[in-house]
């Protein structure tokens, strides 16, 4: 019997590994430049005010099933702006941690928490406490974002 458990549980990760793959592109990257230089350096020294940990399904399923989705955090800086800090496999080159301007997210993303900065951290230091590297069961988006919101 207790074979048979850790059959279906060795299963279960494999199914969750190919699905998180197939929804991080797992093929050819695409790197796409909202800004580069200057404008970058200063991005990633800019105050994080709020931040807002939040949920999408995977790529090409349509609900929100535990881990069986990705996970980002949402942070707005002092002018208003936005931006998605996430993570994925092939999502970056230095660090599969990336930042996107949030107008890219789709209506699909939920908000599941919400955390006051107060200017305290900066999104360099989001991007630090998502990690460079990524591992589908070790080092995920769901575990990026939760040290993320946790710093």
């Amino acid at each position: 019997m207790l074979s048979f458990r850790m059959f279906l549980c060795a299963l279960a990760l494999t199914v969750l590994a190919v699905t998180v793959e197939a929804s991080t592109g797992g093929g050819t990257p695409n790197y796409n430049y909202d800004l580069s230089g200057s404008d970058l350096t200063r991005l990633y020294n800019s105050p994080v005010y709020k931040a807002e940990r939040m949920k999408r399904p995977l790529d090409g399923t349509s609900v929100v099933i535990g881990p069986l989705s990705h996970s980002g955090v949402r942070v707005t800086l002092a002018d208003g702006t936005q931006w998605l800090i996430h993570k994925g496999g092939n999502f970056g080159i230095s660090s599969e941690t990336v930042v996107t301007d949030a107008r890219h997210m789709s209506p699909d993303w939920r908000v599941v928490k919400t955390k006051d900065f107060q200017g305290r951290k900066t999104v360099s230091d989001f991007v630090a406490a998502g990690g460079s590297d990524y591992n589908v069961i070790f080092d995920n988006c769901h575990l990026g974002s939760r040290r993320m919101m946790k710093q």
